[in-house]
């Protein structure tokens, strides 16, 4: 598969990785890195988990609004939200894994008109596209 290539950023991460700095090269976002205290670490910043969990949520929700208004599904209502929740830890096979759960709020969209926007997001989603078959990821409909 070849992806056409139409935006790139890149970011550049300092010290001991999860304990250090990391941040855009454009400087426009940076921030204090740090293991969760639930990993042995302070707590005191941020970590790669919230980031990923951060781009996850947003992109989803723009891809069921796009697919939505590409597939003629009706609209995704200005009050739609998507919560994702990132967990880390150890595989059973060894070194790390992640899971995700996102819950979509779609107030107002009938429940099979919901699913299925729900579904289409998963197959446009860059997310949902570079995780498939890596993690695990569940949605939920609230």
């Amino acid at each position: 598969m070849s992806v056409d290539v139409k935006y790139q950023t890149s970011a550049k991460a300092t010290g001991s990785g999860r304990n250090g700095f990391a941040g855009l090269e454009n400087g426009q976002l940076s921030a204090t890195m740090a293991s969760p205290k639930d990993l042995g670490g302070s707590g005191l910043g941020h970590n790669p988990e919230e980031f990923f969990a951060i781009g996850y949520a947003a992109c989803y929700l723009g891809a069921m609004r796009f697919a939505a208004g590409a597939e003629k599904l009706g609209s995704v209502p200005d009050d739609a939200t998507v919560t994702a929740t990132v967990g880390i830890g150890p595989r059973s096979d060894g070194g790390f894994g992640l899971a995700v759960t996102l819950k979509v709020s779609l107030p107002g969209v009938e429940r099979p008109v919901a699913e299925k926007i729900i579904e289409r997001g998963h197959f446009i989603c860059p997310y949902s596209n570079a995780t498939r078959g890596n993690i695990e990821v569940k949605t939920e409909l609230l």
